[in-house]
């Protein structure tokens, strides 16, 4: 039986001046107190230093942090820096993406995948071993121990058949009201058969900020409506991607005889996220832009934002592997 704890066991370490000054201010402070934004101005935007910080803003949302009161949640100086790191991470993302208003055409640029390409889940196919694909679940705890969390937040932010065709696939992300098979929970089970931690964000500590970055970008779309579109747009990204690269990360998995838990996750998601590519593709995007064709530019952008930042978290795996090293910031416990 695998132990799923609620919340984080551990605060992570710093890793530069910003986090630093985070989790100094949330552990030694007190909800309105002035806070210290030292390393702001010289801290990268998608850097390991910037996203823990905002990475640590934002988990007060969420299960919240050990030892920082909930009080910070909604602490308006502690809100002052969010949104200084939001509006840098924001700008950041902007700045990589060509941007544009043709929905149609983005999606189906997905849907196109080149003869010769080759991604993590392609590596992990053809030449991956069980210490790489370790690895790779190690990096993927931070996001799927909060998979579809943040995108309930935009539940009430839409209407008619766009909301109820969203929650129809959420409703499956959690398990089809079954605790057991809500998907955070079988990466629970999954982290445990491959001999790993599996407690809430207990290998933060391991993932590079060019993870964190990923996460972080659904919650900045989750918790502005004025990023509805965007949070939309990633959704849907992520749905219709997630089929072809689960079913490689099988084939990877059935080769290295895997345990059972681990290829269930992705057996999971092979069939449902098929189905729920054309609800969030018809029914979701379709529905928000007859009501809301304004949102368009803002649905590329969640699409544009989520392969870009999917695609530099990737490069950066294959770098390190193809060197023959580790892509972790720190080695694992042994299996």
């Amino acid at each position: 039986m695998t132990t799923f704890t609620a919340a984080a066991a551990t605060l992570p370490a710093a890793r530069g001046p910003l986090s630093e000054s985070v989790l100094h201010t949330l552990l030694r402070g007190q909800p309105g107190d002035g806070l210290d934004f030292d390393g702001l101005a010289d801290a990268d935007s998608l850097g390991d230093d910037l996203q823990l910080a905002l990475h640590l803003c934002y988990e007060l949302h969420y299960q919240g942090l050990p030892g920082v009161p909930a009080d910070w949640e909604w602490d308006p100086e502690l809100l002052r820096l969010r949104g200084a790191l939001e509006a840098r991470f924001e700008t950041a993302l902007r700045e990589n993406v060509p941007g544009g208003d043709d929905v149609p055409a983005e999606l189906d640029t997905l849907l196109v995948e080149p003869l010769d390409a080759e991604g993590v889940s392609h590596f992990l196919r053809d030449h991956g071993d069980w210490d790489r694909m370790r690895e790779y679940f190690t990096h993927r705890s931070i996001y799927h121990h909060k998979e579809a969390d943040p995108h309930a937040w935009v539940i009430p932010r839409l209407r008619g058949r766009a909301k109820a065709a969203l929650v129809a696939v959420e409703f499956d992300e959690f398990g089809g009201g079954r605790a057991e098979r809500v998907h955070a929970r079988l990466y629970a089970d999954l982290l445990q058969a491959a001999g790993l931690p599996a407690g809430y964000l207990e290998l933060i500590d391991h993932v590079p900020g060019s993870m964190l970055a990923v996460v972080n970008m659904m919650s900045l779309f989750g918790l502005h409506r004025s990023l509805r579109g965007a949070l939309c747009g990633h959704f849907a990204a992520a749905e219709i991607t997630t089929a072809p690269s689960a079913q490689r990360l099988d084939q990877a998995l059935r080769r290295l005889a895997a345990p059972a838990p681990c290829r269930f996750f992705y057996t999971e998601h092979i069939e449902a996220d098929a189905v729920h590519e054309q609800v969030m593709r018809n029914d979701v995007l379709g529905d928000l832009l007859e009501q809301e064709p304004g949102l368009a530019a803002d649905i590329v952008f969640g699409i544009q934002a989520t392969e870009f930042l999917e695609g530099r978290f990737g490069a950066q795996l294959l770098r390190s592997w193809r060197a023959g090293q580790s892509s972790l910031r720190q080695p694992l416990p042994p299996a």
